[in-house]
């Protein structure tokens, strides 16, 4: 039960940071811009993030989205833990522990 939960949170959070990041607001790209990336970054990484939700989807490719997922995750908190921008870390932390319960309860 607690891995299925795991999952379909895991979907819903890629997927709306996805889309999110895909829109690209101006304060999502003043925070690319801001972390040394290009303005334009958040289209990319929107893009992997709703791939990532898809392949959570499908019990087949599930274990490469979360593999995407977590690779995605690791990125995003080098570069906050890099530039001190603590303020992203919690929601980042919930991915972590998504990401990790999903792993673990299979």
């Amino acid at each position: 039960m607690m891995h299925t939960i795991s999952i379909w949170l895991l979907v819903a959070g890629f997927f709306g940071a996805g889309v999110f990041n895909a829109i690209s607001t101006s304060a999502t790209q003043g925070d690319f811009v801001r972390w040394g990336y290009p303005h334009w970054w958040g289209i990319p990484t929107g893009g992997l993030e709703i791939i990532s939700a898809i392949l959570m989807v499908l019990p087949v490719s599930r274990i490469v989205g979360m593999a995407l997922g977590a690779a995605i995750i690791a990125v995003v908190v080098f570069t906050v833990l890099r530039h001190r921008d603590f303020s992203h870390l919690v929601p980042l932390g919930g991915f972590v522990v998504l990401i990790a319960l999903a792993a673990t309860s299979s």
